[in-house]
């Protein structure tokens, strides 16, 4: 029998990833939340749209779910964190409360929540999941996002610990790839380095901000789609928490000079440093995932930015899909 899947989030980045390989899976059929972005085509997959920050919505969205996988939330970008760091707390506290509350009282089987890895502090080696020290502060700038997090993470692990609903929290590097964010005043740091460097006119500038030193873990967003599918089916405890990345850091500087050299756009790089950026280099160690579930990335970071031009040029590109 079919396990019935709702991913909340599902137009958004990787929501829309997780809907479009879970389409695929027989092992589950697919509910998919949106909110204001429209649904999209993904066969047998059935939407609902809904306001998850309404407890009336949320229990109406995992009626009858084995599976919760949460991937809604209200992100932006670098200028964002920087200038308005409080629209990371508020939504997304109250969402994730409301659906952790009705997936216990509906005993749902599983809830899968996506953190990130803004509570890690700077570091020259890979970073493992007991290398957080919530005694330390946080960066400045992931203050907000970064205890937002955490507060859902700790929520996890509570609920986990009553007994109906198993709980999962995946701590993921910077996610990259298919149905990102391109817009430049929302992207992250590499859909706006895609963005800028497909706009670009012939022979001009493509403008970075910052000095291009901070080194970030850039994972491929198939690969982590595909962690999900393997937690789901290996999780065997009430309550895990992994991070997946790819355990490298690439400076934002050499990034930027491969994605320009995959392009073959003759552009010069330029360095703003008025502009706002987030100084700091990190990469995950992911030997926890890998011992316990089996999953290591696969897709090099050379594959996944000849994947992601070839995807912005069929649907994002003057007169593309």
């Amino acid at each position: 029998m079919k396990k019935k899947a709702v991913v909340c989030g599902a137009t958004g980045f990787i929501g829309r990833n997780i809907v479009e390989r879970l389409a695929t899976n027989p092992e589950f059929e697919v509910l998919a939340i949106w909110h204001r972005r429209p649904a999209f085509s993904a066969p047998g997959v059935k939407w609902l749209q809904a306001d998850l920050t309404r407890d009336e919505a949320v229990r109406n969205a995992v009626a009858g779910a084995d599976v919760v996988i949460q991937a809604a939330a209200t992100t932006s970008g670098a200028k964002d964190i920087v200038e308005r760091p409080y629209i990371h707390t508020t939504d997304n506290a109250v969402m994730n409360s409301l659906l952790l509350r009705a997936c216990h009282e509906a005993a749902v089987q599983q809830f899968l929540f996506f953190s990130c890895s803004v509570m890690y502090r700077p570091s020259a080696t890979p970073v493992r999941e007991t290398d957080f020290d919530g005694g330390q502060p946080l960066h400045p700038r992931y203050f907000a996002a970064g205890w937002t997090k955490i507060y859902i993470e700790r929520m996890c692990e509570l609920y986990a610990g009553l007994g109906r609903t198993r709980c999962t929290v995946l701590r993921h590097s910077n996610v990259y790839g298919p149905h990102d964010k391109f817009d430049l005043a929302r992207s992250h740091l590499f859909g706006a380095t895609i963005t800028k460097t497909m706009t670009a006119a012939d022979g001009g500038d493509i403008v970075v901000w910052g000095t291009g030193e901070e080194g970030r873990d850039l994972l491929y967003v198939d690969d982590l789609s595909r962690c999900v599918e393997l937690v789901l089916r290996k999780q065997s405890g009430p309550f895990a928490l992994y991070n997946v990345g790819t355990g490298h850091a690439i400076t934002v500087r050499d990034l930027v000079e491969r994605i320009v050299a995959a392009s073959a756009r003759k552009l010069a790089i330029k360095y703003d440093l008025s502009q706002p950026t987030i100084p700091v280099s990190l990469s995950l160690n992911c030997d926890k995932i890998a011992s316990e579930i089996g999953w290591r990335p696969s897709t090099g970071l050379g594959e996944g930015i000849t994947k992601t031009l070839r995807f912005w040029r069929e649907y994002h590109a003057p007169g593309g899909s």
